[in-house]
């Protein structure tokens, strides 16, 4: 029997206002999820119901208020909200992909070398990662003139296929799908769709939010409503 990639238990989350009298919003509470191998799990519910912070809860950004969430890596089950800072570094080089809509740009860094450094990280030999690399570029249309320079000047649009290829060359078993297409036309949003569906054929197991409805629907294997969990005020 296939075993979850993620697993989330009894989660809640609520923020503490500490300029505002230490002021409580509860977000969500009692929320239970679990994704397989193959899913691709898209979040749904209407604006400010808690879809973004429970992307982020998953990846270990935010600590919850209660529960746990459990991650597949190295064969076992890893609260990420337990987990020791370094580690939670390993799940995230190793296992937990992060697709958001904005790219972190480092200065100086070329684009080809930023596609390349998840894979140089992982242990890729500097041949195949630059293989791969070249690949996904080419895939995204992202045009060879650009690969030598830092993405920090590129369009919105350009910068976001370029976060997309370096998630996606990595080849992640768990991956976050946070508005991936946000910035893209027609034709690029096309391309991720295809890049969503390959992953999934090869086993990944994928948390989305997409408010393209066409792109949600070419790719969720089922939605997960977070209003169901909303936390009373």
């Amino acid at each position: 029997m296939t075993s979850p990639a993620i697993r989330v238990d009894n989660l809640s989350k609520l923020f503490t206002l500490h300029n505002q009298g230490a002021t409580a919003i509860p977000v969500f509470e009692h929320l239970a999820l679990e994704v397989m191998p193959g899913e691709c799990v898209v979040l749904a519910g209407e604006s400010g119901v808690g879809k973004s912070t429970l992307m982020r809860t998953i990846y270990g950004n935010y600590l919850p208020s209660g529960g746990g969430v459990h991650v597949r890596h190295n064969g076992a089950m890893v609260d990420i909200t337990q987990a020791a800072a370094h580690e939670v570094l390993d799940i995230r080089r190793r296992t937990l992909g992060y697709v958001s809509q904005f790219l972190r740009v480092i200065p100086r860094i070329s684009t080809l070398d930023l596609v390349i450094e998840p894979l140089l990280e992982n242990g890729v030999s500097a041949e195949e990662a630059l293989d791969r690399a070249v690949t996904i570029l080419n895939a995204l249309r992202l045009p060879q003139a650009h690969w030598d320079l830092p993405p920090a000047t590129f369009s919105g649009g350009e910068q976001q296929r370029v976060n997309i290829a370096r998630s996606f060359v990595r080849e992640y078993p768990v991956l976050l799908l946070d508005e991936p297409t946000a910035s893209l036309d027609a034709a690029n949003r096309a391309i991720v769709v295809d890049l969503i569906k390959a992953a999934l054929a090869k086993g990944a197991a994928m948390v989305g939010i997409f408010h393209d409805l066409d792109v949600r629907d070419a790719v969720a294997t089922r939605l997960f409503n977070v209003s169901d969990f909303k936390a009373a005020a």
